[in-house]
Parts: structure tokens; C-alpha cells; sequence
């Protein structure tokens, strides 16, 4: 039931219920004062996390969006509340991800006066976001509120801020103006689907192939077009690779399914497919420097067919023969229907068998690596054991750092689906062990591990806090080396081993988190890991395993451009 009388702070908390939010994560300040008052005083089902950064809850928030395919929201104060909630909120714009961020500002009535935190908000926030604003009138809140969900999660989806000033925290707003429109609590909202003709021009030019190719990025896991994907892969035998971002689209045990491709996560042998196909469809993939080692490959010369819900991506980076915009499932519905149409049978590219030869000869290098007994521990050793100990509906989240591309190498997801997260729009450390506890949040069913570095754990420990008080069971492996690994390996590559400032102090990362409640071990000795993980997995509280790890400098790693 709606109050009868509405102040903008009491109203900001009803339009997000109306909208469905359940969860906000975020961090206290004096202009958010009002804004708390109503959430403690309201009737209502939104759960506020208190984080202890507004860097990680814009990071929580983002986890929980890409698990949920729903709308992540943070908030935090005025000043430089607003300014570390930055780092979350382009990388979910980048990325494709859903957010919401609320900072409260200094008083309307007090801009130009040199109040303690004053910064234009709205300027800082444009460059980063999908749409912005603040909110000068708190008539407006209903209506503003209404444009960032439609914002976020039509078309190409992202973040969204909005800025809550003071005083209209506390200025009447009429209650019949609280209401949302259902369909944008989860997204992609309102989707458009292709011409038919784009899509018959793309099936047209897929059958002519002979060594045709898909690369998936993110866009087919956030469209929900992995089911679509997987009868078109089938029934085509055609081999589909992704990008580190398009993991999931299939599930990696799927007999069509190549893994991942690229300078990050790709290898040797995952590169051969790539380089010799003679058509590449890239599908929600935005063929960036990456996917395609800097545009490596496909080589000039190869056709190219692009699906993307973004018109701006398509063909944006290489020749394209076919465009297709539109919705990723809707897109790969209407083209298998012309398939369907057409009677076209399976079997006809063989993808599955060549796939089956690429993987055998991929993992008998990783598999002969992970069973050895090195010290310090290999990290082949630990994504070896991590998928012994797994269900198969783990939740894996990574830094970008050390564990990234091994996982992205080498773990094999078994169901299709957003099941391993990763920041690689922007890359920052400390990303993980905040997006952990988001996802967890979203998808408190699925067990969480969070992936990282000991430089990357160094930015974000003092959430380890926030898990226990949440009473998170997070599994986090730090992969200790004592150095701030990829620029050490970058160096040892690019400057020929001219090693400057990238070295910092062992530190007992078990000890760290044992302070702040978290049962923890660490390990150095490989024959002890598998046994340790599995104890940390089965425990019902939060847990880290800090294992002492090769150095990446010294490594085999899946990083194309250190594997020459």
C-alpha cells in the first residue's frame, strides 16, 4: 500500500520497489542521511548491503546483474563517494551490464557556494554511463527513476546514475505518480528483432562457407540466446568459439564448442580454427582487440557475418558481408526457422570432430602440466583441482590478472550460462572478490569462488568484512606471487626482462583473512591442494585458500602474445 504523503527520499525507495529491486549495496554520508531514514522507516523488501567502498558495491552490483539479468544498484554519498563508484559503473557500461547508481549531492539550494563535496556530478558521470542525471526537483524522482530502468536495460544495455540532491530528499512528491512500467525489472527489455532479409542474406552466406567459424561474445549470454545457439551449433555442426566475455554461450563440454579465442585465454591450438576459417560469425562480439590478437585474425580477406542488438558494432572493425541487428535470441530464433524452412539437415561442417582434435591436443599440454608436482604450485594445478572439487553449477569469478586467462584456457564450464564472471571491459583489480559477493547475492543457490591475485586481493580485503557479516559462503584462491604478475610478464616480454617496480612484499594472505573471520589455509605444497579446496567448497561459511603460485613471468600462460 502507497504512503499517503511522499517525501523524494521515501519516493526514491518506492520507485525502486516498483521496479522490483531487491538488493541495494552501498556506503553511508551525511547527504545520504534522508535516503536511510526512508529505507529504515518504510515497509518494504529491498535488502540495503553496507559495503565498506563504493568502488565494490558498484562492483557487487554489477555481479548481481550478471547473474540475475537483472538490474544491479549501488549508491553511495556525495563527493568522493561519487567519485569511487566510477570504476563499476563503466565497466558495466562497456561491458553490456545493467546498473543503477544513486549518489546523493549537496543541496540544490547550496550549488555555486563552495560546499564541503561539490562536484558536478552530472559531468563526471557522462562520459561513463549509458544515460544520467540529477535530479533537480523532487517532482521529478518518479519520472527520472522511470528513465534510468528504461535507460539500462533497452537495447544495448549498461549503467545508469542518477544524482539525489539534499534538500529534495525532503520536498513533497504526489504518490500517484509511483509506478513502472514490469517489463524493464529484468532485461534485455522491449527487444527488436532483425529484417528477414539480413537474416536470410546471413544463412545464405554461412552455407556457402566451407570453414566457417562462430565467435560468441557476452551478447549471447546476456540475450539468453544460448538454447538458440546450441540447435543452430548442432545442427550445422559448426564450431563455435568465444571471447572471454561469450563464455558460457555454449557450455565448454558441448561437442561444438572450441573455448575461448584471442591474446587472453586463447591458445596454439585454439588459434588454428580461427586463422583457418573462411567465414567468421561473430554474434553479440564485438571483434575488438582481443578476440582477434590485436586483429590478427580473421585475416583480410576472410567474410565476415556480424550479428549485434548494437548497430554501431557492426562492422565497426573489419569488412562486413552481412550485418544483422537485432536481438541475439530473437535473431538466432528467426535463423533457425529459416533453416527449418529450407529442411536443412545436420552434419554439415564437421565442427564437432575438428573441435574434438583441437581440445585432445590442448589438454594433453595442460593435463601433463597440472599433474606435476612443482613448487611453487603451477596455476595449470589449480584450475586442474578447482574442477575436480566444483559442482557443476559453480559460480567462478576472476580478476583479470594471473587466474584470468587460465580459467578462461582451461575450465570447463558444464552448463551454458553466465557461470564464470570476469571485468575484461576495463580490467581492474580488486573487481572480483566484491562481484563475488553480488553474485552470490543473486544466485545465493549456486556456490561463489572469486578468482584473484595477492596484488588484486590487496585493493579489496577489507570487504572480507562485509562477507562474513553477510554470512556469504565465497570460496576466494589467491594465486600468491609476490608481484603484480602481468606486468612482470609484460616486462620480461616487451623490455626484456627489465623488471621495475612491480614487486611487493609476500604477505600471508590466510592470516589477513583469518582476522576478519574467514576460515582459511594456505598452501604450498600441490599434493595438499586438492584435499584443502575441497574442505574449503564444503564449508558453510566463507573461505580462503591462499596458494603460493608460480610466478607469471615463469609461466606457460594462455596470453598469446608471451607464448612466442
Amino acid at each position: 500500500m502507497l504512503d499517503n504523503k511522499l517525501n523524494g527520499a521515501e519516493a526514491m525507495v518506492r520507485m525502486l520497489e516498483a521496479h522490483g529491486v531487491t538488493h541495494i549495496f552501498g556506503l553511508c554520508g551525511d547527504t545520504t542521511l534522508p535516503f536511510y531514514d526512508a529505507m529504515h522507516l518504510l515497509d518494504h523488501e529491498i535488502s540495503h548491503v553496507l559495503t565498506r567502498d563504493e568502488r565494490s558495491a558498484a562492483y557487487m552490483a554489477d555481479g548481481y546483474s550478471r547473474v540475475t539479468g537483472r538490474p544491479g544498484v549501488c549508491e553511495g554519498p556525495s563527493g568522493g563517494g561519487a567519485t569511487y563508484i566510477l570504476p563499476g559503473l563503466i565497466e558495466s557500461s562497456e561491458s553490456s551490464y545493467a546498473t543503477l547508481a544513486i549518489t546523493s549531492d549537496i543541496s540544490v539550494a547550496s550549488y555555486g557556494k563552495y560546499p564541503l563535496t561539490e562536484v558536478d556530478q552530472e559531468a563526471l558521470m557522462r562520459p561513463l554511463t549509458k544515460w544520467n542525471t540529477v535530479i533537480k526537483r523532487a517532482e521529478h524522482i518518479p519520472r527520472m527513476v522511470r528513465t534510468a530502468f528504461r535507460a539500462m536495460t533497452t537495447g544495448r544495455s549498461g549503467s545508469t546514475h542518477l544524482g539525489l540532491p539534499y534538500d529534495i530528499q525532503y520536498d513533497p512528491v504526489d504518490p500517484a505518480d509511483i509506478w513502472a512500467d514490469p517489463a524493464l525489472a529484468t532485461y534485455p527489455a522491449y527487444r527488436t528483432g532483425p529484417e528477414e532479409a539480413a537474416v536470410e542474406a546471413a544463412l545464405d552466406a554461412i552455407l556457402s562457407a566451407k570453414k566457417p567459424l562462430i565467435v560468441c561474445g557476452g551478447g549471447v549470454v546476456i540475450s539468453g540466446a544460448m538454447a538458440e545457439l546450441d540447435r543452430l551449433a548442432t545442427r550445422l555442426d559448426i564450431a563455435v568459439a568465444s571471447s572471454i566475455s561469450g563464455q558460457g554461450s555454449l557450455a565448454d563440454t558441448h561437442p561444438n564448442a572450441l573455448g575461448v579465442v584471442g591474446s587472453n585465454g586463447g591458445t596454439d591450438q585454439t588459434w588454428e580454427m580461427m586463422e583457418a576459417a573462411d567465414l567468421v560469425v561473430f554474434m553479440g562480439c564485438r571483434a575488438g582487440s582481443t578476440t582477434t590478437a590485436r586483429w590478427e585474425a580473421p585475416s583480410v580477406g576472410t567474410r565476415i557475418v556480424h550479428f549485434d542488438s548494437d548497430p554501431m558494432v557492426i562492422g565497426a572493425n573489419l569488412p562486413t558481408e552481412v550485418g544483422v541487428a537485432g536481438d541475439l535470441r530473437l535473431s538466432l530464433g528467426m535463423l533457425n526457422a529459416a533453416l527449418d524452412k529450407r529442411g536443412q539437415g545436420a552434419g554439415t561442417f564437421g565442427g564437432a570432430a575438428a573441435v574434438a582434435d583441437i581440445k585432445r591436443r590442448k589438454f594433453e599440454i595442460f593435463d601433463r602440466i597440472a599433474a606435476g608436482g612443482d613448487q611453487p604450485i603451477r596455476p595449470e594445478r589449480v584450475i586442474a583441482d578447482l574442477m575436480k572439487v566444483l559442482p557443476e553449477d559453480a559460480t567462478v569469478v576472476s580478476d583479470p590478472g594471473t587466474s584470468c586467462p587460465y580459467a578462461s584456457a582451461y575450465y570447463q564450464q558444464q552448463l551454458a550460462g553466465r557461470y564464470f564472471v570476469t571485468n575484461r571491459a576495463h580490467g581492474a583489480l580488486g573487481y572480483s572478490l566484491a562481484a563475488s559477493l553480488g553474485a552470490w547475492y543473486g544466485r545465493p543457490a549456486s556456490k561463489t569462488v572469486a578468482l584473484m591475485g595477492d596484488g588484486s586481493f590487496g585493493f579489496t580485503c577489507g570487504e572480507l568484512e562485509t562477507v562474513c557479516r553477510s554470512r556469504a559462503p565465497i570460496t576466494f584462491v589467491v594465486f600468491s606471487n609476490a608481484s603484480y604478475g602481468w606486468i612482470k610478464a609484460s616486462q620480461k616480454d616487451d623490455k626484456g626482462a627489465r623488471y621495475y617496480n612491480v614487486d611487493f612484499n609476500r604477505v600471508d594472505q590466510a592470516a589477513v583473512a583469518a582476522a576478519y573471520g574467514v576460515k582459511s589455509w594456505r598452501v604450498e605444497d600441490p599434493a595438499e591442494l586438492e584435499g584443502v579446496l575441497r574442505q574449503a567448497v564444503a564449508h558453510d561459511g566463507p573461505t580462503l585458500v591462499d596458494v603460493v603460485t608460480q610466478p607469471l613471468e615463469e609461466s606457460n600462460a594462455p596470453v598469446r602474445r608471451w607464448m612466442g
